[in-house]
């Protein structure tokens, strides 16, 4: 039986962690901080468990032996360290953190306390994209030359389960820090990563604000749109699109270009997969919708009871904050930046 603790019961919390760790039956829900006191007791109310005044005072609880971290992404850093050198396990949704030193800082604390760490980057665990892994692995398209993913939707706006005000915090710099490229293209950049078996070695991107206001009609303080070119270290190269202002159909379309032919994913809104190879055969693939829970919790539980790395560790999760940076360092200074080609690389 493993013990949790949630710090922030919002809205994240409330439609993933909360449920999957109820239904999973190796898990004790046991506490509860949130800087909304009534909403931490209205939690506790639905699933038992004790409220805490501060994070640290949850943190000290030696029955506690994992949190997951679902608060602003400013505080991801402070608290997740914080919970790693208090002997807890992690699970942080993303981003991990809003600096490469905080992201490899908390790498570090969980290598130096033997404590495990795992991002929430969930769509790795999508059926539709574990589908594709196998079939990539088989080599169905042979080596993957170029790719094209676009994923974008009309902005966060509405998904707080409170009041609009509580939305607004993802376009205050001083709370979120970035925008679309970090709450979207993450996702992107991190199923790329899974999918082809490569990692993000250059960049080249524009992250710019183009059209999200905020309350009183100024541009909003993080990027509403990124365009990225991506190399990775297999040879494989493409674009990676994540946008906040695609307002009338939402976008989560994968294509990959190899040397036997095409894999579409999520690009024909009846078939999820398409296979088309150089015989001219194409293959469309209904895959049955995702039911039940996300895949992360369950994943995040059966690690720490095995004893194991989980999918998405700290340190998996470094290499796509890694090839983030690089996108924002390449937009602010015009160039194209190398990246992952060294362990502590904000030092360099």
């Amino acid at each position: 039986m493993v013990n949790i603790g949630i710090i922030g019961c919002g809205k994240i919390a409330q439609v993933r962690h909360l449920p999957e760790y109820a239904a999973n039956p190796r898990v004790k829900l046991t506490g509860y901080y949130d800087v909304n006191e009534a909403r931490a007791r209205e939690v506790a109310a639905k699933y038992g468990g004790t409220i805490y005044d501060s994070y640290f005072d949850l943190l000290k609880d030696p029955e506690i032996d994992a949190v997951s971290i679902c608060v602003e992404n400013r505080a991801h850093a402070e608290i997740a360290t914080a919970a790693l050198y208090a002997g807890k396990h992690v699970l942080c949704e993303k981003p991990m953190a809003v600096t490469l030193a905080e992201c490899e800082s908390m790498v570090a604390a969980a290598e130096h306390n033997h404590r495990r760490l795992m991002v929430d980057h969930n769509l790795r665990f999508d059926p539709v994209y574990r589908r594709a892994k196998a079939m990539l692995d088989q080599g169905l398209i042979g080596d993957v030359i170029t790719f094209r993913t676009v994923i974008g939707n009309a902005g966060p706006e509405g998904r707080s389960l409170d009041s609009h005000q509580e939305d607004t915090w993802y376009f205050d710099k001083n709370k979120a820090a970035m925008g679309a490229l970090s709450d979207l293209g993450i996702h992107k950049i991190d199923t790329l990563q899974y999918l082809t078996g490569q990692t993000v070695i250059e960049a080249t991107a524009k992250v710019m604000t183009l059209n999200k206001k905020d309350d009183s009609g100024r541009p909003i303080g993080v990027d509403d749109n990124a365009l990225c070119i991506l190399r990775m270290s297999g040879g494989a190269m493409g674009t990676m699109i994540a946008s906040w202002t695609i307002y009338a159909h939402h976008s989560n379309s994968t294509c990959f270009y190899g040397t036997k032919g095409n894999l579409l994913l999520y690009h024909d809104d009846m078939y999820p997969i398409i296979l088309r190879q150089t015989d001219g055969s194409s293959t469309s693939y209904t895959i049955p919708p995702e039911e039940g829970p996300s895949g992360v919790i369950d994943e995040f539980v059966d690690a720490l009871e095995s004893g194991r790395e989980p999918e998405v560790s700290g340190q998996e999760a470094l290499s796509v904050m890694r090839a983030i940076f690089a996108c924002i360092q390449s937009s602010d200074e015009g160039r194209t930046v190398d990246v992952n080609h060294s362990y502590i690389s904000h030092l360099q």
